[in-house]
């Protein structure tokens, strides 16, 4: 193929993963998600970076404030401990049946909500 498509990761790189996933070379399937897992967080982040890069130059009002607000979108922060404590204790109120365990719960949920994330 003579054609590469703009996102194709350089062959240095290439090799940089497969010598990283050599420590799954017992488990091939690891070794090869390893591997895929990396040229798919790349050619996203470099998909991710052009779209920024467009957004910033053909944009009239505040190119770089939008290509920030789409940066947070497209990757955002996985969810604090906090917060998925509070989605945990959230999906198990509902099994909680006397009222007096779900004041339990409830002082839970309000020293969780105090917590720094």
């Amino acid at each position: 193929m003579t054609h590469k498509h703009p996102i194709t990761p350089p062959p240095w790189r290439v090799q940089e993963w497969w010598e990283q996933a050599d420590q799954y070379q017992d488990d091939p399937k690891t070794y090869f998600d390893y591997v895929a897992t990396k040229a798919a967080q790349w050619g996203a982040d470099q998909e991710l970076k052009a779209c920024c890069e467009v957004l910033a130059r053909e944009l009239i009002c505040d190119g770089k404030h939008v290509a920030t607000d789409l940066r947070m979108i497209r990757r955002p922060k996985p969810p604090s401990l906090k917060e998925q404590a509070l989605q945990a204790l959230e999906l198990l109120i509902p099994f909680v049946d006397a009222d007096d365990k779900r004041a339990e719960a409830d002082t839970i949920r309000r020293a969780l909500e105090q917590l720094d994330d």
